[in-house]
C-alpha cells in the first residue's frame, strides 16, 4: 500500500517518492466531433515510474502528447511545477524539462548514433549558428562539453560498440536504445516513453526495462510510460492509470489496478454496458 499525501508516498520496497511534478485537471480532448479524452483527472509525482495503460485505441498516445505539449485540449488544465501550463511550442517543452520518445522510432537514419544522440542538447547550446560553423573558441569549448555528456550516456546505456555506426544499420532493439539515449541527453525532469517495449524479443525487453529502472534510481528522472505487456507494466510501474474509450477506468498501484473489475473487463474483451 502507498503511504500517500501531498508531499509524496513511499514505496512497498521503501522508495521515497517526491510531490506532485505535473497534475492533469479534467482533461477533455476532441479532434472534430469525436473525443480521444473525456474528463481525466490524474497526476505524476517525482521520482516515480507512473504507467498509462489500456486496449488499444483507449486514448493513450492522444494523453501522451498532451502531457509533451503536443495537443492541446479542449477542456481542462495541466500543471507542472506547481503552475498551469500555457499552450507551448515543442522546444518550449523541451526546455522546460520534458523530453519523449515515439511509438514509431523518430531517428535520423543517415546520422551517427553519437550525431543522433547529440541532437538531444540542442535546446542547451548557447553559440550562434555562425560560431558553432567555424567550430571556434566559445563553439569548440560548448560542444566538447557536450559531447562529454553524450559519451557517458553512451556508457551508461552500453553502446559505444555502435556510437560511429548509421542509425540506419541497426537492428530495431538497439535503435530503440538510441532514442532512449537522445531524449536522456536532454536532461529531462519528465520522461515520457511511448510503448518503449514495442516489437522487442524478451532479451530485448529484459535490457530495456533494466535501463528504465537505471535512469529511474541512478537520475532520479521521473518517467510515465506507454506499454501494452502487463508483466513489463506490473514490474516497473509505482502507480498505474488504466484508460478505455477515453475514459479513465483505473488508477493506483500496480495491485490495486490488477484487483480492479473494470480493468479486468476492458482488457479480457467483456461486453461494454
Amino acid at each position: 500500500m502507498l503511504d500517500a499525501n501531498p508531499e509524496g508516498y513511499t514505496t512497498a520496497d521503501g522508495r521515497k517518492i517526491g510531490g506532485v511534478l505535473m497534475e492533469m485537471r479534467n482533461i477533455t480532448l476532441r479532434f472534430g466531433g469525436v473525443k480521444a479524452i473525456t474528463d481525466i483527472s490524474f497526476d505524476i509525482r517525482e521520482g516515480e515510474i507512473r504507467a498509462i495503460i489500456g486496449p488499444n485505441g483507449a486514448g493513450k498516445s492522444s494523453m501522451l502528447n498532451v502531457i509533451s505539449g503536443f495537443y492541446v485540449p479542449q477542456e481542462g488544465e495541466v500543471w507542472f511545477h506547481g503552475q498551469r501550463r500555457a499552450p507551448m511550442k515543442p522546444y518550449e517543452v523541451a526546455r522546460q524539462g520534458i523530453a519523449r520518445t515515439f511509438q514509431n522510432i523518430a531517428l535520423f537514419d543517415g546520422m551517427s548514433v553519437l550525431d543522433n544522440i547529440m541532437t538531444g542538447r540542442l535546446t542547451m547550446m548557447k553559440t550562434g549558428l555562425f560560431s558553432q560553423a567555424l567550430w571556434w573558441g566559445r563553439a569548440q569549448a560548448e560542444e566538447t562539453e557536450h559531447r562529454e555528456k553524450v559519451e557517458r550516456i553512451i556508457d551508461f546505456l552500453e553502446i559505444q560498440s555502435i556510437r560511429k555506426t548509421p542509425v540506419g544499420r541497426l537492428p530495431y532493439g538497439l535503435k530503440k536504445r538510441v532514442e532512449l539515449a537522445r531524449a536522456l541527453a536532454a536532461e529531462p525532469k519528465l520522461l515520457l516513453l511511448d510503448e518503449p517495449m514495442a516489437g522487442m524479443n524478451v532479451e530485448e525487453k529484459e535490457d530495456m526495462s533494466r535501463f528504465i529502472l537505471d535512469v529511474n534510481d541512478e537520475f532520479g528522472t521521473t518517467i510515465a510510460l506507454i506499454e501494452h505487456d502487463m508483466g513489463v507494466v506490473m514490474d516497473l510501474s509505482d502507480r498505474v492509470v488504466v484508460m478505455d474509450y477515453g475514459k479513465k477506468i483505473g488508477d493506483g498501484t500496480p495491485d490495486e489496478v490488477r484487483a480492479n473489475q473494470a480493468v479486468i473487463d476492458a482488457y479480457l474483451g467483456v461486453a461494454h454496458d
